[in-house]
């Protein structure tokens, strides 16, 4: 029986695998945040915790369902953003928020309530202008002001001495994105109300009278007012059907807008992506919405369109063209790069929640194991795995190294896997996860004891170690196949149905036995093809397999004797 396809050139294989690893390690050395080491999680580093106030319009007690809808949608949030080991629970009435690491900024976007709008803007003015601010340029209600001075959230219409916009993306006749719009959304100057404080009606209906009111005068007035640095009432509560004076993300900009003309439900998804050098959130809008945009960028040409974000503009640009549409559109700016873009986009993703919440300022969680934990569980690890190589070694003589080199090769991979993993996806390490990884690498040797098992078959046969390996392979990838196969499964299953720290353990096994399945193919098998055809490795003495040739051969002489006596 010739080898099985795959091992003909073992050299190659393990050159495959080499690259694999030093592109994986080049990735971590040469990229990213630089950050040579996994990320720990909430039970092994400690967290940061935030609390949740709901806002309710009237100034009441939050219903349970909708905050178990909040607390659904957050987590689908946090799953948005990788596996990040993070915990969202229902106090009373709050919702409480732990991630791993001492930064709360990302714990405070996952509590954005994420109603978006569109809405033409009217006037804008300088946060700091205080009573210049009454004094704007005498424009028509419709019309956005040609003197508004340009901030990095908004870029002045033609006539301004600012220079004009550059346009990029997948659809230059609507592009209306400047290459300086947006500033940070996630991390907004002031702070909702603190923990404990809730809103009343009359505060909700006085922020609504003053802000939202049709009568110019009032506008004006509330623009010159409006003080940016305070906690905003109107978080998420603000009427859509109603002109609205409003504050940039950045606090620098007061803005009055018009009723929307676009809701942000249209969107159908949203992404973080890459384009030209630059990053940008990529809206891609429901069939409806696809109609309402392009008949909106053909109407408000050359006027400043504003994207409000829970009552906050989060980029007002100029639309520079209309026309024909394609059904998406991107916010870009040097506020947006590859977190905060992620951040917006998989806030808006997962739809607006059914409360407006009030966050707390970031509390430090220690950690209930701490790293004595981790150091006791790495230890145990490491004895279970020189307990494996020393039975290899025993049983199996020189082979057990090729076995050792095996889950060397393995652990290496894996390691450099869980550290792009943290960048990519926000994984996390906790123990659960680390007992994974130990008990995904120790069913690596499984593998090994399945391949020489079959090796001694083929010698039981009266083959010699050359012959025997290749045909050994050919039967023993069948049974580790299925055997890994079924593994994978169950780690899926555990995964999709887990909760918390069971599903860091069923990531990591599943992770580590598609890994074990590479290193099979990559690094065993071509090993032993290279092995079997050395004289050295041959000798009974070394590979441990004299007895099974014996064996064979006095099968051999006595299958002769028998024929002979016939």
């Amino acid at each position: 029986m010739p080898p099985s396809q795959g091992t003909a050139h073992p050299l190659r294989l393990l050159g495959i695998y080499a690259a694999l690893v030093a592109l994986m390690f080049g990735l971590i050395f040469f990229t990213g945040d630089k950050q040579h080491t996994p990320k720990l999680g909430i039970d092994l580093q400690g967290g940061t915790r935030v609390t949740l106030t709901p806002r309710t319009p009237d100034g009441g007690k939050p219903s349970q369902d909708s905050l178990k809808q909040a607390q659904n949608i957050i987590e689908q949030r946090v799953n948005g953003l990788g596996v990040a080991g993070s915990e969202v629970v229902i106090e009373g009435d709050n919702l409480v928020i732990t991630v791993p690491g001492e930064d709360g900024a990302q714990a405070k976007t996952l509590a954005t309530t994420a109603k978006m709008y569109f809405r033409p803007v009217l006037q804008s003015a300088p946060a700091q202008a205080g009573k210049q601010a009454q004094q704007p340029q005498q424009t028509q209600p419709q019309q956005p002001s040609a003197t508004a001075t340009p901030t990095p959230t908004e870029t002045a219409p033609a006539t301004s001495e600012a220079p004009a916009p550059t346009t990029t993306g997948e659809a230059p006749q609507n592009r209306v994105f400047p290459q300086q719009a947006p500033t940070t959304p996630s991390a907004p100057p002031s702070t909702p109300a603190q923990p404990g404080q809730q809103l009343t009606a009359q505060e909700i209906a006085a922020a609504k009278a003053a802000r939202q009111s049709t009568d110019q005068t009032a506008q004006l007035q509330a623009m010159a007012t409006l003080d940016c640095s305070k906690p905003d009432p109107l978080q998420g509560n603000d009427d859509p059907n109603l002109p609205l004076v409003t504050c940039g993300t950045d606090g620098t900009t007061v803005y009055l807008l018009d009723k929307s003309v676009m809701d942000g439900q249209e969107i159908k998804d949203a992404s973080g992506v890459l384009q030209q050098g630059q990053w940008v959130v990529s809206l891609q809008f429901k069939s409806s919405g696809t109609d309402q945009w392009g008949n909106l960028t053909n109407k408000y040409v050359g006027k400043q369109i504003a994207f409000t974000l829970d009552s906050r503009v989060v980029s007002a640009p100029v639309i520079k063209e209309g026309g024909q549409f394609s059904g998406s559109t991107a916010i870009s700016g040097p506020g947006i790069n590859s977190k905060t873009s992620k951040e917006l986009a998989n806030t808006l993703k997962y739809g607006s929640l059914p409360l407006s919440f009030g966050t707390s300022e970031a509390e430090t969680v220690s950690a209930t194991l701490g790293m004595s934990s981790l150091h006791a569980g790495l230890i145990a690890g490491a004895i279970g795995l020189v307990a494996v190589l020393l039975y290899c070694l025993l049983y199996y003589r020189m082979l057990g190294f090729l076995a050792g080199f095996s889950l060397l090769a393995a652990g290496v991979a894996v390691y450099a896997l869980i550290v792009l993993l943290g960048r990519w996806i926000g994984f996390t390490l906790d123990l659960a996860g680390i007992a994974g990884l130990i008990i995904g690498i120790g069913m690596t040797a499984d593998s090994f004891v399945v391949f020489f098992e079959r090796i001694k078959d083929q010698m039981r046969e009266g083959r010699s170690f050359r012959s025997a390996v290749p045909r050994g392979w050919q039967r023993a990838q069948r049974t580790n196949l299925s055997g890994k196969t079924v593994s994978l499964i169950a780690s899926a299953v555990l995964y999709w149905l887990a909760a918390g720290q069971v599903k860091g353990f069923a990531f990591t096994l599943g992770v580590t036995t598609v890994l074990d399945v590479i290193v099979l193919y990559l690094v065993t098998a071509p090993l032993m093809m290279l092995v079997s055809r050395s004289p050295f490795w041959a000798k009974p003495s070394v590979n441990g397999l004299g007895a099974i040739a014996e064996l064979a051969q006095e099968r051999k002489a006595t299958a002769g004797v028998l024929v002979k006596e016939a």
